[in-house]
């Protein structure tokens, strides 16, 4: 092969490589265009965002705060004979305010739970 060979050999070898990034480059615009349509055809088939009036809002007496307190446990109920009730035929679970208000705590330096990493131990 000649010098002339090589070198034209190496001028379409680069001209390849620069086609191959344009085609490429445009593929690639061409695919976030369609994405980005796409996207607005789907978000025009959604329901419209609602106005303002329709949001909610904050009740007149401000924020409402979580109230916590110690409760009473209430005891299932048995059925005739000392059967056991299906989920159905229970009442509303109630529970009324235990009379101490201290959260029970685990006795310090004791794990509390089963696989607690503490001692565990008395």
């Amino acid at each position: 092969m000649t010098t002339a060979t090589l070198e034209l050999a190496a001028t379409s070898t680069e001209v390849l490589r620069w086609i191959a990034a344009l085609a490429g480059g445009i593929f690639i615009a061409g695919a976030l265009v369609w994405a980005v349509q796409f996207g607005m055809r789907v978000r025009d088939k959604e329901s419209p965002r609602p106005t303002p009036e329709e949001q909610t809002h904050l009740p007149d007496g401000g924020a409402v705060h979580e109230i916590r307190e110690v409760r009473e446990p209430d005891e299932v109920p048995h059925g005739e004979g000392g059967e056991r009730l299906l989920p159905h035929e229970l009442h509303a679970a109630s529970s009324r305010r235990s009379e101490d208000q201290h959260r029970k705590r685990w006795d310090p330096g004791h794990s509390g739970s089963f696989g607690g990493g503490g001692i565990g131990h008395r």
